[in-house]
């Protein structure tokens, strides 16, 4: 392409950009004043040492486990890593207590096998998105931790490289190939946040048989079952009504010119940090360096996957698939400020799992699992503990701890 061709190729991104802009810009106002204000005052030197410091504050992301890789449909390697259990951490088996699960078809050679937990994590994220849940877990139950296609470590989607559509579907059956692969058999517990609690759905509707014959508990993270097209992210009615005219044109667009739009991402970045952080937690006092690990995690999502996956969204229907996980142990939470997947689309889940702990954390965002980690945490160890006395699988007494300290003071809905 001509130097001419260039100019106006690149004019003509930021013209249909503006209009995305534009279209949030009543939400970014003030994110954007505060950053307009820093950057009159603070040197971009400054802020990029900042950002350097922040990034070396904390083992955010650092935390690792057995790597493996295994191919999906079309071929993608898909990376997850386990986390094994310490064998000091190992407990004998507790009596069942309740639930109508079948206990023996969890049985491996006639004793209970251990749960293995599976989380799936968000759109634009990877596995560290669950750092502090894996901080907590590390060595006392065996989970295993993956990056969808085209996030993280995962190889960008062979589908998607020709032209396919990234599909919710196709990531159920992802993480049915890696359950085959690090979690071949005794119980499991499927966590799932945003994208990855929809994938946990399209899993599923697509393999009711693994729901019925292994799954012991479920945990849906600031997550939705559908109706995301009416979702307003928290813009005024006209904005966001632009807003879903206008993405998914511009994304395309946007994806078509990858190599451009990064360098262009990367002098933003100031202002992003502040959509990024309004989108991502409901409170100010966030640890900075926590949300500065938001920002890096997002920021290492390409361009085109950005566009490739953004219509999923609105295509994205699984009410009825929750059927298939009714009368397990289960957990929805969600934080009360988020923006992207309200809390509202969480009470529609859980009344179509009515077994289910509803739980809408205050003053909490999408992130809700970086932003109020303890909170999480204690309840995701009380669904454990269920799940674990349900199908006879035994679980570490520090589990258990875990559970009863950390739910003093929180507030479920």
């Amino acid at each position: 392409m001509s130097d001419s061709g260039t100019t106006t190729g690149i004019t003509g991104i930021r013209t249909k950009a503006g209009w995305v802009g534009a279209a949030i810009g009543v939400v970014a106002a003030g994110a954007a004043a505060g950053v307009a204000l820093e950057r009159a005052t603070v040197g971009r030197g400054i802020r990029q040492k900042a950002r350097l410091a922040l990034d070396a504050t904390g083992p955010y992301g650092s935390l690792r486990g057995t790597p493996g890789r295994v191919a999906a449909e079309d071929g993608t390697e898909i990376y997850y890593e386990i986390d094994e259990v310490d064998e000091s951490a190992a407990v004998p088996s507790p009596p069942a207590r309740r639930r109508r699960l079948k206990l023996g078809r969890f049985r491996r050679n006639g004793a209970s096998a251990p749960l293995t937990l599976v989380f799936s994590h968000g759109y634009c994220l990877n596995q560290d998105a669950w750092h502090f849940q894996r901080a907590a877990l590390r060595g006392i139950v065996r989970a295993v931790y993956w990056d969808q296609r085209s996030h993280g470590r995962s190889e960008h989607g062979r589908d998607q490289a020709e032209g396919g559509p990234a599909t919710i579907d196709q990531l159920g059956r992802d993480l049915k190939r890696v359950i085959d692969a690090a979690a071949p058999e005794g119980p499991l517990v499927l966590i799932g946040h945003s994208m990855g609690g929809m994938t946990v759905m399209a899993l599923a509707e697509q393999f009711p048989e693994l729901i019925q014959e292994r799954v012991a508990g479920v945990a849906f993270v600031g997550t939705s079952s559908g109706k995301l097209a009416a979702v307003t992210f928290g813009l005024p009615a006209v904005g966001a009504r632009a807003f879903r005219v206008l993405a998914p044109g511009v994304l395309r667009l946007l994806g078509a010119q990858a190599d451009l739009v990064e360098r262009g991402r990367r002098a933003t970045a100031d202002l992003f940090a502040g959509i990024i952080k309004r989108y991502s937690f409901g409170s100010d006092d966030v640890d900075p360096a926590v949300a500065r690990f938001a920002e890096r995690m997002i920021e290492a999502t390409p361009i085109d996957v950005v566009a490739e996956f953004y219509p999923a969204f609105t295509e994205h229907e699984k009410a009825e698939a929750l059927d298939v996980l009714d009368g397990l142990p289960g957990l929805v939470l969600a934080g009360d400020k988020d923006l992207l997947t309200p809390s509202e689309h969480s009470r529609a889940i859980a009344e179509r799992l009515p077994d289910t702990e509803l739980v809408i954390v205050p003053d909490a965002g999408h992130l809700v699992m970086l932003e109020h980690p303890d909170l999480v945490n204690g309840h995701l160890a009380a669904l454990l503990a269920e799940a674990a006395d349900a199908a006879r699988a035994p679980l570490p007494q520090a589990l258990r701890e875990l559970a009863g300290t950390a739910l003093d003071g929180a507030r479920p809905a």
